[in-house]
């Protein structure tokens, strides 16, 4: 896998990219650690035509809000499902007792999206590896490759950006959630990504607000 740290700061970033260090250790693997660059990180991310990007993180992250902002058009965020039927719904009814046709209209879109042949940004809530599974088995039936982007911020953040949309999740949802990123972020920077992915991409909060973009690069 190479492993690139801190040391270039482009405007736009190819994935994979030779620009930046890197340290090799298992061929046509990437891991780009994008953090503590104090917001000097590149502005757009760029995948290959066809690829498929999931962007995992806490409850709070920012995953929706990096999601709306630089992965336009070709993203598929939960968060939109769930938007859609709260607006159909009574004001007073649980969220939880339609939360199961929130996800299966979710899913549906999702294999919409993948049927069609393009690029796709997935948001993942990181503790349904049956997706990130799912994503992996597609792009290998397409002959591309799955990429991972995880948001790596602290639990305090997270329940702060969960304050401020006005939507939380319990103690016990949450505890699940940290578990999830906290393995998936252990596994990248050891140099072992989740199956099927050929990169992940880590962020901190300013490497997220920095990004402008995240697309495909025109099929040739």
């Amino acid at each position: 896998m190479r492993i690139q740290h801190t040391g270039a700061y482009a405007p736009s970033t190819g994935i994979p990219s030779q620009r930046a260090r890197a340290r090799t250790r298992r061929r046509g693997r990437l891991l780009r650690d994008l953090r503590e660059r104090g917001g000097r990180g590149p502005r757009a991310l760029t995948f290959a035509a066809g690829d498929l990007v999931v962007i995992s993180g806490l409850p709070g992250s920012g995953k929706s809000t990096l999601m709306k902002r630089a992965a336009e058009g070709t993203g598929i965020d939960s968060q939109d499902a769930r938007e859609r039927w709260e607006a159909r719904m009574p004001r007073l009814l649980p969220y939880a007792l339609y939360r199961p046709l929130v996800r299966l209209a979710h899913y549906a879109g999702l294999r919409r999206a993948l049927r069609s042949g393009a690029g796709v940004v997935v948001h993942d809530c990181g503790t349904q590896s049956w997706v990130r599974g799912w994503l992996a088995r597609e792009a290998r039936r397409r002959g591309r490759a799955l990429h991972l982007v995880l948001l790596d911020v602290s639990p305090d953040i997270a329940r702060e950006g969960q304050r401020a949309r006005g939507r939380g999740v319990s103690a016990y949802a949450f505890a699940r959630h940290r578990r999830a990123v906290a393995r998936l972020v252990g596994a990248a920077e050891s140099g072992r990504l989740p199956h099927g992915c050929a990169s992940a991409t880590l962020l901190d909060r300013d490497a997220a607000d920095t990004l402008r973009r995240i697309g495909f690069r025109a099929a040739a």
